[in-house]
Formats: C-alpha cells, sequence, structure tokens
C-alpha cells in the first residue's frame, strides 16, 4: 500500500473530466472480499444501482487493486454503505491513511459466504460477479445482487441525535455528511 503525500484531488487539476468527477460527488461504499488473510477491501464512490428482475451494482474498481483480484479469484463480495463515523476506515481502505497491521485491523468485521462485513454497517449488499470491462482507467463491474439489508435512513439518525450515522458521501475530493 502506497500512502501519497498529495492529496489525488488537489485543485487546480488539468484534467476536465477529473474535475466534474469530483463534483458529482456520491455516496461512499466499501467493498470487501475473501477470506481469513486472503481478505481485500476498496473504498468505491463510482456505483450505481441497475433495478430490474436481477438487480445489479455496477461500479469502477482500480484494474491493480487487491479487491478486484480477490472479487475477480471468488465471484463475490459485501458491499456496505460507511457512515460519518467510518470516515477515517474510509481513507484507510482507500490507501491514503496509515493503517496499522492492516485496515481489516481497524474496525469489527463479520464473515459472510460473499466476504468480511463490516459489523457497524447497517446497509449492504451481498453480491456476485457476473461481467467486467475495461473503462478509462478503471474495470467496470456488474455484480449481481443476492442479498440487501436497509437500515434507518440519515433524517432517522438525525431525530434520534445519531450525527455519525448519517451518510458518507464524497465531493471535489472530500468526505462529507449526508
Amino acid at each position: 500500500m502506497t500512502i501519497h503525500t498529495g492529496h489525488p484531488f488537489a485543485v487546480p487539476d488539468p484534467d476536465p473530466a477529473r474535475r466534474l468527477r469530483g463534483r458529482l460527488g456520491g455516496a461512499v461504499t466499501l467493498w470487501t472480499a475473501g477470506a481469513g488473510a486472503d481478505r481485500a477491501g476498496l473504498t468505491v464512490s463510482s456505483v450505481l444501482v441497475a433495478l430490474g428482475e436481477q438487480p445489479a451494482l455496477l461500479a469502477l474498481l482500480d484494474p491493480d487493486a487487491d479487491l478486484t483480484d480477490r472479487l475477480r479469484e471468488t465471484g463475490t463480495a459485501v458491499v456496505q454503505l460507511l457512515a460519518w463515523r467510518e470516515r477515517d476506515l474510509a481513507e484507510m481502505f482507500a490507501g491514503t491513511a496509515p493503517a496499522p497491521g492492516g485496515p481489516f485491523r481497524q474496525a469489527a468485521f463479520v464473515d459472510t459466504p460473499h466476504g468480511p462485513r463490516l459489523a457497524s454497517a447497517g446497509t449492504w449488499a451481498a453480491v456476485r460477479l457476473v461481467g467486467e470491462r475495461e473503462v478509462g482507467w478503471s474495470v467496470e463491474v456488474e455484480a449481481r445482487i443476492e442479498h440487501v439489508e436497509i437500515a434507518a435512513d440519515a433524517a432517522d439518525a438525525a431525530d434520534a441525535g445519531d450525527g455519525g450515522a448519517a451518510p458518507l458521501l464524497h465531493r471535489r475530493g472530500r468526505y462529507q455528511r449526508g
């Protein structure tokens, strides 16, 4: 893992497409796959849900990430939505913050048949890889949704006074509370 000294979305970025992507923003997810010492995870915000008879998640993954390799090997993963309180964990899985002993030692995870699930994740999905293709510098994966758990939404968390449970969003290179 490499910890970069500069911010990957530092302004001014001369690439207009990269600047556009930063302004779109989105929910921050953590994709995890594998088991035991062969676990891998990656923070991903380029995700879409495709509805239909067989709903799927479409995501752009780093082709060189351990998670991408593990997903290809196992064919399954767990995709969890991260909350504001998990922003440090998001940085660790993105490789932009130190994680002594590795990122999986920084929080509790529960083993599932699809991969490790963050114990604190209220909203998550178990997915199965059905296809992939190269898009730009990324790998677009299509993963069929096999199981979903949905927690109370941000409005419920705000009503309960738990701002830490608010969704973690990423826009213009910064994490924001949803």
